[in-house]
């Protein structure tokens, strides 16, 4: 691992001390090139923090990078980077997350509306709050596990599950192979259990725990998931009423999935569904199935698990005078 270095860029203007901020960057991030890590730590210095870089060539790196930090913590890269890294960061309320979304899909960073070149984002962490963000918990046959995103089964877990990486990250190679396997999946009718209420026995075709308005390569499933309620969003497609491809894929560019007649949303603080053996993905993770194997998967939020950084709007700073708050 890379020591620290660049604490400042030598003969900057003076700015506010905002305190001490560590700058975690993954190099191999789509949007990388747009920036290097020199460019963000003068940025990130620019708009008042003490920017601290450690570099990383792997996630096992990250443990030992972030072992004791305090302040904020700038992660840029893509979603696998900032779920590593907030993971790590889970449970530590001495921590604020700050992303700079470089990846291909960015969904937690759209989730939090943070948006933009590198550069032009870290400018707008001048004027920013700080905010908590929900995960979710998960246990199943397998163990247990934490996610940013979401965690499912169904059709999108089943995709996932047989997507060939190699040939590369393509939000519209995805979505077609979702849509596909929506048509033709035939599962078996569940009775999942919602904050200790049974609901009836029904084969969902796709079934979806969210934590972010999107997930995968910018699936947006639950268009008004708030990470921050203290709840989850269950999205669930009902196989026997459910509608053709170009429906999907309608509803997908529209951004009102929820809103097809064979979607249901709920949102849930504890989610049980039963285990009869089919895979899970948590996040971009793969649970494979497990032949054989019976039990329940039990998905819980786990309020405020991280505080994340957040820029401030102009209008949200005016709303926020007109109501009196701050």
């Amino acid at each position: 691992m890379t020591a620290p270095h660049s604490l400042a860029p030598e003969g900057s203007p003076a700015a506010p001390q905002r305190g001490a901020a560590t700058l975690i960057y993954n190099t191999n991030a789509g949007g990388s090139r747009h920036a290097s890590p020199d460019d963000l730590v003068s940025a990130i210095h620019a708009v008042g923090f003490t920017p601290v870089y450690r570099a990383t060539s792997c996630e096992e790196d990250l443990k030992e990078a972030l072992d004791g930090v305090e302040g904020t913590v700038f992660v840029a890269g893509g979603d696998g980077t900032q779920r590593a890294v907030a993971l790590t960061l889970a449970g530590r309320p001495e921590v604020t997350l700050a992303v700079i979304p470089m990846g291909t899909a960015n969904n937690v960073a759209r989730t939090l509306g943070v948006q933009g070149e590198p550069l032009d984002v870290i400018a707008a962490y001048g004027r920013a709050e700080v905010r908590p963000f929900d995960l979710g918990r998960v246990q199943g046959p397998w163990g247990e596990d934490l996610f940013l995103e979401a965690c499912g089964c169904g059709a999108f877990a089943d995709v996932m599950a047989e997507y060939d990486p190699e040939g590369g990250k393509s939000p519209l190679r995805a979505v077609q192979a979702l849509t596909t396997t929506l048509t033709t999946f035939d599962p078996p009718p569940v009775r999942i259990t919602l904050d200790g209420q049974e609901e009836p026995d029904a084969p969902f075709a796709l079934l979806e725990v969210m934590n972010t308005k999107a997930t995968g390569p910018r699936l947006r499933l639950a268009t008004n998931a708030d990470p921050a309620d203290g709840q989850l969003d269950v999205v669930r497609i009902d196989a026997t009423g459910r509608e053709g491809l170009l429906t999907y894929l309608a509803a997908l560019a529209r951004d009102d999935f929820e809103a097809l007649s064979s979607v249901e949303s709920t949102r849930a603080g504890r989610v049980e569904i039963p285990y009869t053996g089919q895979a899970f993905h948590v996040d971009a993770e793969v649970r494979p199935p497990m032949q054989g194997v019976t039990g329940r998967v039990l998905i819980e939020a786990w309020p405020g698990a991280l505080s994340v950084l957040v820029p401030v709007t102009e209008q949200d700073a005016a709303s926020a005078t007109t109501t009196g708050e701050g």
